[in-house]
């Protein structure tokens, strides 16, 4: 029987590739969108490397080219354990990206082909430890922090949703492995997450199983599409880590973002270590948005070290690590870019407190 804890990590694969519908990702999910760097084994989908095939369950490609640079693709892999990501996860991902950007032969007679780069993001429900964050810092792995009160309802559905296929896997004939593709491509069939033509062709179980487990994603699907207002967008800071901003409403910031492309914010942070939480919103109409993050535990965890520091080490890390953030959001055949810069020197002279 497939473990809870896996089926948890599939069932939030699948949102996060939802939730970043419109932050520039586009879905790879066969090997006619690149023949060359792209490989099928049957309903699997894998990466060429430099020494070897890597197995991918959820690749998206960046619809925006970054300048100065190679066309970008997103290994995404999310883990949703008790215990904290640890270091093995991370060097995995490491050795795979490594190996997969080093895939690239020139030589007299070699025929041009497209480069791309190749980045690594790796999601975790219950936070990353110690030696994990280090590793990633060092080698450029994101690392994504989603224990925060801001993915709680998402969290709360994969539980729910994961109770029901676990009762529904008890009635597959024999020893019969749970259908993991088949239940992928039907949640990427109904949230619209994939071409439809693209996608694979799973043997379709019948029986109890099918009906009980047809029924848990259904209704996991129109929950996801219940937040339809809810959008994971991915903020792009003055550092080695990317920010997953959560909103309730992301219409309300994207009509704020659209008439005022680059602004100035405010960023507060609430909580201590590694609990806390930081909320942003426009220096100049708080209510007009705001935005939730979580920073890598050990910058948290430097931060609450000294208490008697914790106020003037949230303001360091704001102005070395969170003067711009940049997000990128596909509207259409576009891609628009957005500002948001954090000035403490401009908040404090517009009467704001800066911390």
């Amino acid at each position: 029987m497939l473990k809870d804890s896996s089926l948890r990590g599939y069932l939030l694969e699948e949102s996060l590739a939802w939730l970043l519908r419109s932050s520039g990702y586009r879905l790879l999910v066969h090997e006619r969108q690149d023949p060359v760097e792209l490989v099928s084994e049957g309903e699997t989908l894998r990466v060429r490397g430099r020494g070897a095939l890597h197995q991918v369950d959820v690749l998206g490609e960046f619809t925006f080219t970054p300048a100065f640079s190679m066309p970008v693709r997103l290994f995404l892999e999310a883990k949703y354990e008790q215990k904290r990501c640890g270091l093995d996860k991370v060097r995995n991902a490491h050795g795979v990206v490594h190996d997969v950007n080093e895939n690239f032969m020139t030589g007299p007679g070699t025929r041009p082909r497209q480069r791309y780069k190749y980045s690594y993001a790796l999601f975790s429900a219950s936070g990353f430890s110690p030696d994990a964050q280090k590793y990633a810092l060092a080698h450029q792995i994101s690392l994504v922090d989603l224990s925060g009160a801001s993915f709680v309802w998402l969290l709360g559905h994969i539980g729910t949703t994961v109770q029901s296929l676990f009762k529904a896997q008890q009635h597959l004939p024999g020893k019969s492995p749970f259908p993991v593709n088949w239940m992928r491509t039907e949640l990427r069939r109904a949230l619209g997450t994939s071409p439809l033509h693209l996608l694979p062709q799973p043997a379709v179980p019948d029986g109890k199983f099918m009906q009980a487990a047809a029924s848990a994603l259904s209704e996991f699907a129109e929950a996801l599409r219940g937040r339809s207002a809810v959008e994971l967008l991915l903020g792009f800071p003055s550092a080695p880590f990317v920010l997953p901003l959560a909103t309730d409403d992301h219409q309300r910031f994207l009509e704020y973002a659209e008439a005022r492309p680059d602004h100035a914010v405010r960023i507060r942070r609430r909580g201590t270590g590694i609990a806390a939480e930081w909320m942003l919103s426009p220096a100049d109409a708080v209510d007009a948005y705001e935005l939730a993050f979580k920073l890598p535990h050990h910058i948290e965890e430097w931060i609450s070290g000294v208490e008697e520091k914790e106020r003037r080490r949230t303001v360091e890390v704001k102005e070395q690590f969170l003067s711009t953030i940049t997000l990128y959001r596909v509207n259409g055949a576009g891609v628009h870019t957005y500002q948001l810069r954090y000035e403490a020197s401009s908040l404090s002279q517009a009467g704001t407190p800066s911390a």
